[in-house]
């Protein structure tokens, strides 16, 4: 039986120590020796959103984890999970219907944060809410609403963790009249240090979340730090900025058993 690490999604099928698959939804579509390969791996790497849950029911370790790809690209519950755990996050809530968004202003004076609930990523669909007519255009949007206190910075600190390690952390840094630090944004980065308390924090809302491959976003305002979100489908720019291939560094993390 052939010994390498087995991976269904695509990022690494250019790397011949890892036997890439590929994803195909009919099971029984992948060849006899294939499923024996599938079904006799300790680990499964990149399993896709669909295997994932099948390989967890089955008690199969994946990596990126079950809960990673359970969170992934969804505020709502990453914002129960922080406060189910005590994480420190801005002051959010979830609105449903027309007749809870009609409170938004019992709970959020302006200025305030909106954002798509799921799905969204790279700074999209996040609105700086300063009026009643800002919030009527957000509230067009089908969905729940998804309201967040504004903490006014110029930059926030995005932490990538794979496995159980920081592997790389740099401070983003908001283009003028953007209240957005995303790169795809406008956003710069900075490598200079982070504050220990932050990468600490970082750690802790991985390893509590169950997330082993996420690039946590955290704010710091008036001396505290917040969680903001947890990007599983972070971009790979920094690690490009900072002299790192990112999917070799991927390959030797995997092919060594270090995640």
């Amino acid at each position: 039986m052939n010994s390498r690490p087995v991976t269904l999604g695509a990022r690494l099928k250019r790397y011949p120590s890892i036997q890439t698959l590929g994803f195909k939804p009919n099971f029984q579509d992948y060849s006899a020796r294939e499923q024996t390969l599938i079904l006799n791996a300790k680990k499964i790497y990149y399993p896709t959103a669909f295997y994932a849950d099948l390989f967890n029911a089955m008690g199969k370790e994946t990596f990126p984890s079950f809960h990673t790809y359970k969170f992934a690209q969804d505020k709502i519950k990453q914002t129960a999970i922080f406060n189910m755990l005590g994480i420190p996050h801005p002051k959010t809530k979830i609105f449903y219907g027309k007749k809870q968004k009609q409170t938004i202003h019992k709970y959020f004076d302006f200025p305030f944060i909106a954002k798509k609930a799921k799905g969204s990523a790279k700074g999209n669909d996040v609105y700086l809410i300063q009026s009643n007519e800002d919030l009527s255009c957000y509230l067009k949007n089908k969905g729940p609403a998804y309201i967040q206190e504004y903490l006014p910075i110029d930059r926030d600190m995005r932490i990538i963790i794979i496995g159980k390690k920081i592997r790389l952390a740099y401070w983003r840094i908001a283009s003028k009249d953007n209240f957005k630090t995303n790169l795809s944004q406008g956003g710069t980065i900075d490598f200079g240090s982070l504050p220990p308390k932050a990468l600490d924090l970082a750690l802790m809302t991985a390893s509590k979340c169950g997330w082993d491959d996420v690039g946590i976003d955290i704010i710091e305002y008036n001396s505290q730090f917040y969680v903001l979100e947890g990007n599983m489908k972070y971009g790979t720019k920094g690690f490009q900025k900072a002299g790192i291939h990112y999917k070799k560094m991927l390959e030797t993390l995997i092919v060594e058993g270090r995640v």
